[in-house]
């Protein structure tokens, strides 16, 4: 959807209103119910471990460049975890200003790497292109078509648009799911900053209509980037002291991700192929109780 990011915001209403009717029509009218695994508290939210007895073959993050392993993991509910302070959903001020990108003209595209509604810059970084896997953990993994995934994270120097870099609203957007409950983002491998591990937030949303407020979404997590990308990227220069803080920290470690379990951290991690030249490529799915 990249290509119409700049036709305006009627033209935006206009898909949301086609995407709510296709999301009814998919949906019947049923209600969505989320639960999340012990992860980190989330806006009072309290994550309880839940999973199912379905078993299903996925690709899960192996922490290796240029292969990608495949194995058979539990069909199990993503962990909720913070939004942190940099989402740009409505829950927080940024700068002063309440900030919103969800109700931004442009967010729903599948490149992220530039900004858009008047914003001029590109986001420099190693390539990564993301898809995620979007299932519903009640009915033998089924496919969850036409939810919209807000995915947003740092820039290559540990930076946040809007925030950190209020010129700049890039590594940021929306996407919806097709038929096969799939979203992908073309975005970079992000940065490392001090007291956190290299991660990607992202929020679920029932449909694109309803995907204009954190209050609206049906999870909200993150995703660990595996660690041999992370150094790989980093020691091939641009990414500032990533190299270094990425040193200090792991995911036992994390603030955020210390608290899962190493089922549920491989789970949240991505299985990604390719190199720091090329680039890296995969997947990761996401499970919900619908």
């Amino acid at each position: 959807m990249h290509d119409d990011h700049d036709r305006g915001l009627l033209f935006d209403l206009q898909i949301m209103r086609r995407r709510q009717l296709l999301g009814l029509m998919a949906a019947g009218g049923g209600a969505l119910m989320l639960q999340g695994c012990g992860g980190s508290g989330d806006s009072g939210t309290t994550a309880t471990s839940s999973a199912t007895t379905t078993t299903t073959t996925t690709t899960t993050g192996t922490g290796t460049t240029g292969t990608g392993t495949t194995g058979s993991t539990t069909c199990a509910s993503t962990p909720t975890e913070t939004n942190g302070p940099y989402p740009a959903d409505g829950s927080n001020m940024a700068n002063g200003v309440l900030s919103n990108i969800l109700n931004t003209s442009g967010v729903l595209r599948s490149d992220i790497r530039t900004s858009f509604a008047g914003l001029s810059g590109t986001a420099a970084g190693v390539p990564l292109t993301l898809t995620i896997n979007l299932v519903n953990v009640n009915s033998a993994c089924a496919a969850l078509a036409d939810y919209a995934i807000y995915i947003w994270h740092a820039d290559a120097l540990g930076q946040y648009s809007i925030y950190d870099l209020p010129q700049q609203n890039y590594l940021r957007g929306v996407q919806t799911t097709n038929a096969n409950g799939q979203a992908t983002f073309t975005t970079i491998v992000p940065g490392c900053y001090a007291g956190r591990y290299p991660h990607i937030h992202f929020e679920v949303f029932r449909s694109l209509a309803t995907a204009t407020a954190y209050a609206n979404r049906s999870l909200v997590s993150q995703f660990a980037i595996p660690a041999a990308v992370c150094q790989a990227v980093y020691a091939a220069g641009g990414y500032g002291q990533s190299a270094q803080r990425f040193t200090q920290t792991s995911t036992a470690s994390d603030n955020v991700f210390g608290d899962n379990t190493s089922a549920q951290i491989a789970a949240m991690t991505p299985s990604l192929t390719g190199d720091p030249t090329a680039g890296y490529t995969g997947s990761v799915t996401v499970g919900l109780a619908v």
